[in-house]
């Protein structure tokens, strides 16, 4: 996979360290690669050369790693698996696990600005990236969930974690893909409203897979249930946490479909088989 080789190239480069290593660890677990394949497709649907946006995308797949690493900690979800194998600070140690979320974090940003995009074009996606990993995205989302864990009541707290938990690091790969393709604010807009429909899609998704699979076949524990925390199937039961899944992607899709100056037939593909997913 291309994605694959772009990160192996970027972390060989680091010194020699323990955090290198859990970095490397971490980062080759494996995984779906679903955020820097999303920014490959959109580049792909405007025609524009993959290699556009490899910096992004390496850069987008070390902020979900780091994501991954800090919320298996002890102190936020507790979880000793991860893509089938020992979280990191199981197989390293906990201050090792948070140094190589730290270095994952700014080391995607050093990577991001290798991107060979006009500087104009760059600098926006940083910022888009900031934004949507930082205590604007991504963070405040998580702040949400450990705040609310107990306490949701109604789907539309749900809703509003997981537009920043989930929605926003799956939105950032589309909007940087169509900064990065030349496309003007109210393009990115769309793009960053098809991210929160995915993103929520995918968590009801999440929260439906936790419930039908065991940990052995998901790769990961099944936290959420382990610490009794309000999901979207405990809180909409399962019939209707699949329907509103399914809507969700399909409202996605056609949204995407709509787009007059895009190739879409790539991209949608590519989103079946997130929906179509059993891990």
């Amino acid at each position: 996979m291309r994605i694959d080789d772009v990160l192996e190239a970027q972390l060989a480069s680091l010194p020699e360290s323990r955090v290198k290593d859990a970095m490397i660890y971490s980062v080759t677990a494996g995984g779906k690669r679903i955020r820097p394949n999303l920014l490959y497709e959109v580049l792909k649907g405007y025609g524009c050369k993959e290699s556009l946006g490899d910096a992004f995308a390496a850069a987008i797949e070390m902020i979900q790693t780091y994501s991954l690493i800090h919320d298996d900690l002890p102190a936020m979800d507790n979880d000793d698996l991860r893509r089938g194998r020992p979280t990191c600070h199981k197989q390293f140690d906990e201050a090792t696990a948070i140094l190589a979320g730290d270095g994952l974090l700014t080391y995607a940003f050093e990577t991001a600005c290798s991107c060979p995009a006009d500087s104009k074009l760059t600098m926006r996606s940083l910022r888009i990236l900031a934004e949507m990993a930082g205590p604007k995205g991504m963070v405040l989302g998580q702040n949400y969930d450990m705040q609310g864990e107990q306490g949701i009541t109604d789907f539309s707290q749900i809703q509003k974690i997981e537009k920043y938990k989930t929605g926003c690091l799956l939105s950032a790969p589309l909007m940087i893909g169509a900064v990065l393709a030349g496309r003007n604010d109210d393009m990115i807009d769309r793009w960053h409203e098809i991210g929160d429909k995915i993103g929520l899609a995918f968590q009801v998704q999440d929260d439906i897979l936790d419930v039908e699979l065991t940990s052995e076949e998901l790769g990961k524990s099944s936290s959420d249930i382990r610490n009794h925390k309000v999901t979207c199937v405990s809180l909409l039961g399962m019939d209707q946490a699949v329907k509103t899944m399914n809507d969700l992607y399909q409202t996605a899709k056609d949204q995407i479909i709509s787009f007059e100056d895009f190739q879409s037939a790539s991209l949608i593909a590519m989103i079946q088989k997130i929906q179509d997913r059993r891990k």
